[in-house]
């Protein structure tokens, strides 16, 4: 009789402060980018078409060096390398919080109250957006 090994292997997730690491350093170097449909010439609906008509089970048996999409996504400043599939990209930036946007729904910063001993979202460095502030003991 003879005797029988098996193994089971399975993926580990990496140590919690490693992913926040990796992604908060992805995320200060992401890129703005515009779609070029240079691949395909499409209208707009085509690459709305080609991401919903995308699917686990389709993109299991494509080949690796194939395209997902009919179109790339191509960097704003045409100085910069074209992403790759681990980087962090974004179309359009934010917007900016500290002046008033009623549009946008968005109070800004001035007149708010600030914690100067902080270096968080509170401190007034950050809240203040360089404009300055007034301390006041109470």
């Amino acid at each position: 009789s003879g005797s029988c090994t098996v193994k089971t292997c399975w993926m580990r997730l990496a140590n919690f402060r490693t992913v926040g690491d990796n992604l908060k350093d992805r995320f200060d170097a992401a890129s703005r980018v515009m779609v070029s449909n240079s691949l395909h010439e499409g209208t707009e609906n085509d690459i709305h078409n080609s991401l919903q008509s995308n699917n686990i089970r389709r993109d299991h048996h494509r080949k690796k060096n194939n395209r997902r999409y009919n179109f790339q996504l191509q960097p704003s400043n045409p100085d910069h390398k074209p992403p790759t599939s681990k980087d962090l990209v974004y179309f359009e930036s934010s917007p900016n919080f500290c002046m008033r946007n009623t549009r946008l729904g968005i109070q800004g910063t001035s007149g708010r109250q600030c914690n100067n001993t902080s270096y968080g979202v509170d401190g007034c460095d950050l809240m203040c957006c360089g404009r300055g502030y007034r301390t006041q003991e109470v």
